[in-house]
């Protein structure tokens, strides 16, 4: 089994002091990664990992680029740049986008499932070539940035993170990704686009297994990330998880909330326990938090680190 990594990502900032504290204070207690999402109403990605990276001794990524949104051989030029003012702690998530209400904000097209997971897979293609690519016709004096990390992308460029629930993203982790998220999310059929109810222990199970599968010798190199989405310390568990379970709207019984790897809750120690339990069983390794639990979660990083 893999060690353990734990990172947290970033919804905003009030100021540039504001953001680096708080990003300095997570690199005390035990994190090792900040990510930045692509929402549109959040900061823009790569702006704020240049900075977060010049001042801590944090790894940064991007979780995750809407594909739909980037070109390729521009979104290159920004993932190279990074990587070398980061001084190569650059990891670049991708997914397919979900939140339709981004596009028509943008002026960008919405399109079906099918074809946004089509533009993931030709992004990936696109960047990998764009990475290797030799432009004849630059002006004199001019050079082509290139990742400084030689990890995904077939060797040319940083780390590659894809994650979805589906088949056809999941299809293209299994291809590509040096880390793959099995984001636990499914979308409630009949509401509207980006409603989503968590997934069960068991559905999480079958997904890992779908990934092997289509990886083949690739599975054992692949490194599995999980997404947290509630963090709930308590001494108490299933009273936690019945109100969780209410607030989840039904979606979900109390012992899937007490199963499923997405919810964390417990005392410290019951929430450690719960991490190595997911890390044996599906292998997840990677562990990132929302910004707001990045505090009751220390305490589970600390308890970790002394047991391993």
């Amino acid at each position: 089994m893999r060690d353990f990594r734990f990172s947290f990502n970033i919804f905003g900032f009030e100021s540039r002091d504001a953001l680096l504290d708080r990003c300095r204070h997570g690199e005390s207690a035990g994190y090792d990664t900040v990510f930045a999402a692509d929402h549109l109403g959040a900061p823009a990605p790569f702006p704020l990992l240049v900075a977060v990276a010049g001042a801590t001794g944090l790894r940064v990524g991007t979780l995750v680029l809407n594909a739909p949104f980037w070109n390729a051989a521009l979104l290159a030029r920004e993932i190279a740049t990074t990587d070398i003012l980061t001084d190569g702690k650059l990891e670049i998530g991708l997914g397919a986008g979900h939140m339709k209400w981004e596009f028509d904000a943008a002026g960008i097209e919405w399109k079906p499932f099918g074809s946004r997971v089509e533009q993931l897979s030709e992004l990936v293609d696109g960047l990998r070539t764009s990475f290797t690519t030799d432009f004849d016709e630059l002006p004199e004096g001019r050079t082509v940035p290139r990742p400084l990390q030689r990890r995904g992308f077939g060797g040319s460029g940083p780390p590659l993170i894809i994650g979805g629930t589906g088949d056809r993203v999941l299809r293209i982790a299994a291809a590509h990704a040096d880390i793959v998220g099995v984001a636990g999310t499914f979308q409630i059929p009949g509401r509207p686009p980006g409603t989503f109810r968590l997934a069960t222990a068991d559905e999480v199970a079958e997904r890992i297994r779908f990934v092997r599968n289509h990886a083949g010798a690739r599975a054992e190199d692949i490194e599995w990330h999980l997404l947290v989405q509630l963090v709930v310390e308590t001494d108490d568990r299933p009273a936690a998880a019945n109100e969780i379970a209410d607030r989840l709207g039904g979606t979900m019984s109390v012992e899937d909330v007490l199963g499923t790897p997405y919810v964390v809750v417990g005392t410290v120690e019951e929430m450690a326990e719960q991490l190595r339990s997911h890390r044996e069983r599906y292998g997840f390794s990677y562990v990132t938090v929302h910004e707001p639990y990045l505090e009751v979660f220390a305490p589970v990083i600390r308890r970790l680190r002394e047991q391993s």
